[in-house]
């Protein structure tokens, strides 16, 4: 828009009382940061503090101690005695692989009186490829991971899985996360040969969509708007989306920073069909292809002429639904289309082109008689068909050049003011991003240059916001509590020198997630038992200070997966599209829900169960699986009335209660009491003590008098250690 535009627009507001030019002149007067957006915590370089000097030096056990211990000596609090070695087990195992220790791991710990071993258990967890499923479901909670579109049709996206499965390996791998981040953001650029970096650029396709808007232009700013908010949110840890309207009220994110932003991602389209196939697998592909195309030809071409006809009256009948200018997008020649047309095209092609299947399911009479015919004879050469090469979900550049970016008067896409190139945030970089083309590449190179400046050392946020989400996941709370707003509206840390120690040292060890957790968990502050201290508790009551470990209740993954566990139900199978356990009766979904899925493929972990967005899973969401329509930095925390009745009457805690005691119940000879010591250890990590061991001997015995079968009566005895607190909290 240019200058008199604006002004035309200025004048409209000229008659709140402020004339035309004082408006034209505040619009154009640049905006100065005020003193504490410049000096803010959040935006100066990270420091690499020395560990301060403790009284106890006893006590450290990593450098984080010094850190937390010297606070607590200031305040006269003394940090909790260490958890018993099973409690500890328990945790640990729990927060890194998102399943219970084994009844041969916690003997095993026990017996081992070695100074290393608690380390020894560490390393081990985090070799397991279980570690990667469960940190997966972190990650995937900021990327608002989803199987499905939202909105009204809720489409399931068929390959999208690949990007949790490529998450999954990413953390095995211990994957750098300067990689990990570049591969999300511009992996199609910086990686085109490497298939898991084009999975990765999922990041970007995680939005929710309405595939079938008619409102083009207004789809596609929607689209940005969530990338990059998502984006903001996820690296940087600020809330970008106030912005998009006026600079931000608090933090010093200006309107234009918003758009300089977006436009990294302005030239993007969705690619639902990227090829995952080296060279060599899509030369043999083609030599199959073009056997089994030869034999078919005019079979396939008869079927063709048939569906013809249907598959024009359904392009006509969607093509007539769109505004004009998205008409005159479709037809208007490749030679001649605009940028912003070549954006038009690409999201109103699914709209107008349908499968041939779609138009044959139209026929009628002879002609679906004989293509059905036709379907039959193609059937036959089915054995010299080629199977498909793997595809996945992305987003990737278009082949023509980046339309423009404008600032959006408040938000609107029919409102475009400044025109703005891709830039970052003026308080820590004001000056223009250098974009460069990736040769052999029909891609503009924009987002490669977010990409690297994200991963650059010297970013003060993108190693500050990794670590303090780390630390959120093991303690139930970040050192800054608002682990996506590190903005002026945000928590400010409890302990920055720690978090700026771990940022730098997390730096120097190569961005390596599994060296942070080998840090943080063999510490004595991780170390410590939940035990309640009053007088510490009458200073810091929050904990913000960590003179005790919180207990943290299990999200409701974390439940299923440990259910299924200790019931020996669990299926440890790996990787693949997701699955779909058994809905309650009456749970009604739109997109649909596999009813017919093998017993064993349902009781797979959590992390594989099928994201429909409008039907979350319902013990999921009884135990607060948040909306994945939108990134999530920390989930609630909530206490229900319906978690108890969830737990209490689902048919898998139900089942897996029976399955539990017939495992305790089959090992022949076994005292109820000895049975009863059993139970407690696949479920608690522990021995019951006296008092409970007698407890449940009277409980067995007065149901043995009412139903007089002693498998249902143990059966309601494993029911009830399934629903208890214990089972369901790190301690």
């Amino acid at each position: 828009m240019g200058l008199s535009s604006r002004r035309m627009r200025l004048a409209a507001l000229a008659g709140f009382g402020l004339s035309v030019a004082l408006l034209i002149a505040a619009e154009s007067k640049p905006k100065e940061f005020t003193a504490l957006q410049k000096r803010w915590w959040a935006f100066q370089p990270v420091a690499t503090p020395d560990a301060p000097a403790v009284r106890q030096r006893q006590w450290v056990k990593t450098e984080v101690d010094a850190f937390i211990l010297a606070r607590l000596e200031e305040k006269g609090l003394n940090p909790n005695p260490p958890a018993g070695k099973a409690t500890l087990l328990r945790r640990v195992t729990l927060d890194l692989i998102g399943l219970p220790p084994t009844l041969e791991e916690v003997q095993a710990l026990l017996a081992d009186d070695s100074p290393d071993a608690f380390a020894k258990v560490v390393d081990r967890l985090l070799a397991s490829p279980r570690y990667g499923e469960r940190w997966a479901r972190h990650w995937l909670d900021l990327a608002r991971y989803a199987d499905s579109e939202g909105f009204k049709s809720d489409e399931t996206r068929p390959y999208v899985w690949r990007y949790r499965d490529y998450v999954i390996r990413s953390f095995n791998s211990d994957k750098p996360y300067d990689r990990f981040l570049k591969e999300q953001i511009a992996g199609d650029e910086l990686y085109p040969n490497d298939p898991q970096a084009l999975i990765a650029t999922g990041f970007n396709r995680h939005f929710p969509d309405e595939s079938n808007a008619r409102n083009l232009m207004q789809r596609r700013q929607e689209l940005l708007f969530d990338i990059t908010d998502t984006v903001g949110a996820a690296f940087m840890g600020l809330t970008m989306g106030c912005a998009k309207c006026h600079d931000h009220k608090f933090d010093p994110v200006l309107q234009k920073d918003y758009y300089r932003l977006q436009a990294f991602f302005a030239n993007t389209r969705i690619e639902d069909n990227l090829s995952l196939a080296g060279a060599a697998a899509r030369n043999q592909y083609q030599a199959k292809y073009s056997a089994w195309d030869a034999k078919t030809k005019d079979l396939r071409a008869e079927m063709r002429r048939l569906a013809e006809p249907q598959m024009k009256r359904m392009w006509q009948e969607n093509f007539d639904k769109f505004p004009p200018e998205i008409q005159d997008a479709i037809l208007e020649s490749p030679e001649k289309r605009t940028p912003i047309q070549w954006h038009m095209y690409y999201k109103a092609r699914p709209q107008v082109e349908h499968p041939e299947e779609e138009g044959a399911k139209r026929l009628r009479g002879d002609a679906a008689k004989r293509y059905q015919e036709l379907k039959k004879e193609l059937a036959v050469f089915d054995s010299i068909k080629p199977a498909e090469m793997p595809v996945a979900q992305g987003m990737i550049d278009n082949e023509s050049d980046p339309p423009k970016t404008f600032v959006l008067s408040i938000g609107n896409y029919s409102a475009p003011t400044e025109e703005v190139e891709p830039g970052f945030l003026t308080i820590l970089d004001p000056s223009p991003a250098k974009i460069v083309k990736p040769e052999g590449l029909n891609s503009s190179g924009r987002r490669t240059a977010l990409a690297n400046w994200l991963a650059d050392p010297k970013n003060p946020l993108t190693a500050r916001v990794l670590v303090n989400r780390i630390w959120h996941y093991h303690f139930g709370r970040g050192l800054v509590a608002t682990p996506s707003d590190f903005g002026l509206m945000g928590e400010r840390p409890t302990h920055p020198q720690l978090l700026d120690y771990l940022a730098s040292r997390f730096v120097e060890n190569g961005s390596s997630i599994k060296k942070l957790h080998r840090m943080i968990v063999l510490s004595n502050t991780y170390r410590q038992s939940s035990a309640w201290q009053e007088a510490a508790a009458r200073q810091d009551p929050e904990n913000k200070l960590l003179w005790r470990f919180n207990r943290q209740r299990m999200e409701g993954e974390t439940i299923r997966d440990a259910t299924l566990a200790v019931s020996g139900s669990l299926n440890s199978k790996m990787y693949g599209p997701g699955v779909f356990p058994p809905l309650p009766p009456g749970v009604v979904t739109r997109g649909g829900w596999k009813k017919d899925e093998d017993p064993s493929e349902a009781n797979r972990r959590s992390v594989y169960v099928f994201v429909r967005r409008n039907t979350r899973y319902p013990m999921f969401e009884a135990f607060d699986m948040p909306d994945t329509h939108e990134s999530c930095a920390r989930r609630n925390n909530t206490t229900t009335a319906g978690q108890a009745l969830e737990l209490m009457n689902n048919e898998l805690v139900m089942g897996s209660a029976s399955n539990l005691a017939r495992r305790v119940q089959n090992d022949a000879g076994m005292s109820p009491d000895a049975q009863i010591e059993r139970a407690y250890r696949l479920v608690y990590a522990r021995s019951p003590n006296a008092e409970e061991t007698r407890a449940a001997l009277a409980f067995l015995d007065r149901h043995d008098k009412i139903t007089g079968d002693r498998k249902a009566s143990f059966t309601d005895f494993c029911h009830m250690l399934l629903n208890s607190n214990e089972f369901l909290y790190l301690h």
